[in-house]
């Protein structure tokens, strides 16, 4: 099958105005407390922390190494992330025989999901991932329509790089290897350079993969814990998000691209792909996995159902119809995806997206908690989370500890430290004298998961930290 040229000039204007619009967008409220973590780490680098790999702190790094410590300087990693997405599911199209036209379809809605606005409006493994998976759809489904064995090393290299991201990818390859066994091209798999690709991706991935080992594989012990708390609740809203995630108005398109590669016989070297969601879905309810681990294989399938979807629209009332639909959802999208509303107007977008509500209120606890220290200069500071941690070391307090993730290996206080200001619940048993000084008030209105918090002033441990230190260590 002869490939289409690349729409480079009008596929180029949509990844010019998406990225203007996430630029003007990318400082307007303040960091997510996961953004503030990724600073954390990203100035203790290494090959591996407790909950992730080492690529995205190491893009939290650099990108505030060039561009500056502030949300807009961070997120412009994520920013290029989001249009590198728009750019391979526009290259993905062509690979499914789309002109012109398909393509440019496939970037715009790509662009416009609410999926891809929110995580490329933040910085996040999320992120990352997204990229990720979209330059593996497109690796694969070049091995599969040329049938050239080299395509392999293109895939251990995303895969190797992947897993530095995030361990996530691998789910994406064990569902399309069990559709090639399915339903073909099993022929790739008869290729010498198949070695040589898991080769490759040993090979990148093996530095995270030694801290890991090295550590006793604290990310299995995370993923086991999401898996035991929101376990159920993620199989519950499985299905309903997959139809919210990239918006509404696009699940007709992915179906159609779904059915396409199913019973196209041009595109029979493809049906794999087809399968191979439905078999990623039976695996994350299994293991109940968040629903949104999924939303990257919808937008290859998307990319299928272009060209159905112009077809389709050959009528005038039709174009009319989903002009209007396509205006909502992108509204939607924006609305929920991006800091477009004042703070104090964002209660009912909590409700779809909270993540939002956690880019608000971190210098107004960073000032509550400095008061509170006021009281006793020499205290050091202990967070209950990552999110508290973070946001008090990037503005400025001194001595903050956190038995949360990797900052528990971040080491705690000396044993001869004093008074110490605790910021939300802790065991009673772990301090002594302690009293509530505090209730922290954003003063901004946003019901986020640090309004309220409590914040006590303690005299000092019941016992030295570094006994302590290992029973306050948590995972979630």
């Amino acid at each position: 099958m002869s490939l289409n040229r690349f729409a480079r000039g009008p596929v180029g204007l949509v990844v010019a105005a998406q990225a203007v619009v996430l630029t003007l967008f990318s400082g307007r409220y303040g960091f997510h407390r996961d953004e503030l973590y990724f600073l954390a780490a990203g100035k203790r680098l290494a090959w591996g922390y407790v909950d992730q790999p080492s690529l995205t702190p190491l893009l939290a790094r650099l990108s505030t190494d060039v561009f500056g410590a502030t949300p807009a300087g961070l997120r412009v990693a994520a920013t290029l992330c989001a249009l590198g997405t728009v750019v391979l599911l526009a290259l993905v199209a062509r690979e499914f025989g789309g002109g012109r036209g398909a393509q440019v379809l496939t970037a715009a809605i790509t662009a416009l999901s609410a999926f891809v606005v929110v995580d490329g409006h933040m910085l996040s493994t999320a992120t990352v991932d997204l990229l990720v998976w979209s330059a593996l759809g497109l690796v694969v489904l070049r091995l599969f329509r040329t049938g050239d064995g080299r395509w392999w090393l293109a895939i251990g290299a995303v895969i190797g790089i992947g897993l530095e991201s995030k361990w996530l990818v691998l789910l994406m390859v064990a569902s399309i290897g069990l559709a090639v066994l399915a339903v073909g091209p099993r022929t790739v798999f008869r290729s010498g350079w198949l070695a040589a690709g898991i080769a490759l991706a040993l090979a990148l991935a093996a530095p995270g993969l030694i801290w890991q080992a090295s550590h006793d594989f604290p990310l299995l012990t995370v993923a086991s814990g999401i898996s035991e708390d929101d376990g159920a609740e993620n199989r519950i809203l499985f299905v309903p998000m997959q139809l919210l995630y990239l918006s509404p108005v696009v699940v007709p398109v992915w179906i159609a691209g779904a059915l396409r590669l199913w019973r196209d016989p041009d595109l029979r070297w493809a049906r794999s792909i087809a399968l191979a969601y439905p078999i990623l879905c039976v695996i994350l309810v299994v293991l109940g996995g968040k629903p949104y681990y999924s939303a990257p294989f919808l937008l290859l399938l998307t990319a299928a159902g272009a060209d159905p979807c112009l077809r389709w629209l050959n009528r005038t009332w039709r174009r009319a119809l989903a002009a209007f639909l396509a205006l909502i959802g992108a509204a939607v999208s924006l609305v929920v995806g991006l800091p477009l509303l004042p703070v104090s107007a964002l209660e009912p977008v909590l409700v779809v997206n909270k993540e939002l509500g956690e880019q608000a209120g971190w210098p107004e606890l960073a000032s509550t908690v400095a008061r509170v220290r006021s009281q006793a200069p020499t205290a050091v500071i202990f967070t209950r989370n990552y999110g508290q941690a973070g946001a008090l070391e990037h503005y400025g307090l001194p001595a903050v500890y956190s038995g949360h993730m990797s900052y528990a290996d971040w080491g705690p206080p000396p044993d001869d430290a004093g008074p110490v200001v605790v910021v939300g619940p802790y065991l009673p048993e772990w301090f002594t004298g302690c009293r509530e000084v505090a209730v922290h008030d954003n003063g901004l209105g946003v019901e986020n998961e640090e309004q309220g918090v409590r914040i006590s002033l303690c005299a000092g441990t019941s016992r030295p930290w570094s006994e302590l230190w290992a029973r306050m260590r948590h995972y979630y």
